[in-house]
């Protein structure tokens, strides 16, 4: 029972976080990207720090090395990860975004094997990353004679996105300052809202108060907050006991699908060839990077099978 208890939450947090692509497209028709982004944060990290709160002894980070880690996430995980994300898909669809950011896993390996030295891939692994790079290549198409078209520069924005919380993640394992997710969580989506407010001033995005008062442009922002990100990571948390960091970063594999269908029937986008060419070869990538970890799962799901 408790296999099929994680096996449904999996596929509702895919569902989840594969939906809130269609809601980011929805709601960029009415708010300016970064502004939207922060927006979002601002909702969840309260949400989050509530639920901080409840579930951890001590929800207030402590020391340099914990305030580091918030800092990390804040501005990598958070900040750079949701700027870039909503600024580039501006210009592509919700499936592409999805499809590119599901490289995040990847990345976060090879980051590793620069700053986690324990980490380090092999071979087969740093040829898994290659690919999963030539797969971003078969997505975003770039044109020598026209690399800055805006489709171009839209999907390699989203692929910053990702790269950034990749880099963001790596980097808060490397400072282990021991500080629970659920707060670092919270206080990374706090400050990266405040990040993100300060970037929103800085380019000087208009501020549309008549946006608030759209019934399409609120139910995507409290999508967005509620569902997406404060219902999302609660998701998250409880899975990533259940499961553990192997199986839990399929889902970057599963959301796409959602993406797709979700922006097919509300935005009425087309998955073209190349995205979905390119999600194959992203996902070949994943596999020879976590190969080994992948082939331990499988063995203990067999195990379990037959009652051992």
């Amino acid at each position: 029972m408790s296999r099929y208890r994680s096996f449904v939450l999996f596929l509702v947090l895919a569902a989840v976080w594969g939906t809130a692509f269609v809601a980011i497209s929805a709601g960029l028709e009415y708010f300016p990207p970064v502004l939207f982004a922060a927006l979002r944060y601002d909702v969840a990290g309260v949400l989050m720090l509530g639920y901080a709160a409840y579930a951890v002894d001590d929800p207030i980070p402590r020391g340099r090395d914990q305030w580091a880690t918030v800092a990390a996430g804040a501005v990598l995980m958070i900040a750079a990860y949701h700027a870039f994300l909503f600024v580039g898909q501006q210009h592509t669809t919700a499936a592409a975004a999805a499809v590119l950011v599901s490289l995040s896993p990847v990345l976060t390996t090879g980051f590793a094997r620069a700053l986690v030295p324990s980490d380090a891939l092999s071979s087969v692994g740093v040829v898994g990353v290659l690919i999963g790079l030539v797969g971003v290549a078969i997505i975003a198409r770039p044109d020598p004679s026209n690399l800055l078209a805006t489709d171009v520069v839209a999907k390699l924005l989203v692929f910053l996105a990702a790269a950034s919380f990749a880099l963001g993640s790596v980097l808060t394992r490397r400072i282990d300052a021991t500080l629970p997710i659920e707060t670092m969580e919270a206080w990374s989506m706090v400050g990266g809202a405040v990040v993100m407010h300060v970037v929103s001033l800085a380019l000087r995005e208009p501020v549309d108060l008549e946006a608030f008062t759209q019934p399409e442009a609120l139910g995507a922002l409290a999508y967005l907050a509620l569902v997406a990100s404060a219902l999302g990571f609660l998701l998250y948390f409880d899975l990533l006991e259940r499961l553990g960091a192997v199986e839990i970063n399929m889902v970057s594999y599963v959301a796409p699908i959602f993406a797709a269908v979700f922006g097919w029937l509300y935005l009425g986008e087309v998955v073209d060839v190349a995205t979905a060419a390119g999600f194959v070869v992203i996902a070949v990538g994943f596999v020879l990077v976590k190969r080994r970890a992948l082939r331990e799962e499988f063995s203990h799901v067999r195990r379990l099978r037959s009652g051992g």
